[in-house]
């Protein structure tokens, strides 16, 4: 579960390293696996990837949503296993809702298929 300044992992080629939660946008308090949030980016790689144009994808302060595709919290499963990872961890995402980054960077988790994220689960390399 994360809520308002919780750190993430970002875990795309984006060119971000950590994120800090400053919204949740589905209404609610805390945010699980699948949740759309707001994060500002609070540390991003200084030879990040850039656009055509020469600019990097993201810098410090950018204001950016994001996916929850792990988190420390546990889920339980229909068939009443419980899952929990070591951190938590976000992709970015662009305006139109798809991923920010073209490449997927570590695990995410299996919940990501009950909520449509399917473009996700393509780009990673392991789903739990």
């Amino acid at each position: 579960m994360l809520q308002l300044k919780s750190i993430l992992n970002v875990i795309d080629n984006s060119g971000a390293v950590w994120a800090e939660c400053i919204r949740v946008l589905h209404g609610g308090k805390y945010a699980r696996i699948g949740d759309e949030i707001v994060v500002v980016v609070n540390k991003a790689k200084a030879n990040a990837v850039a656009t055509a144009s020469g600019v990097p994808k993201v810098k410090k302060g950018d204001v950016r949503h994001a996916l929850v595709v792990r988190a420390r919290k546990e889920t339980m499963r229909p068939d009443g296993r419980y899952v929990r990872f070591d951190d938590n961890a976000c992709v970015l995402l662009n305006k139109q809702g798809e991923p920010l980054g073209t490449r997927v960077l570590g695990v995410v988790s299996g919940e990501l298929r009950q909520k449509r994220w399917m473009k996700l689960l393509s780009l990673a390399p392991k789903v739990v």
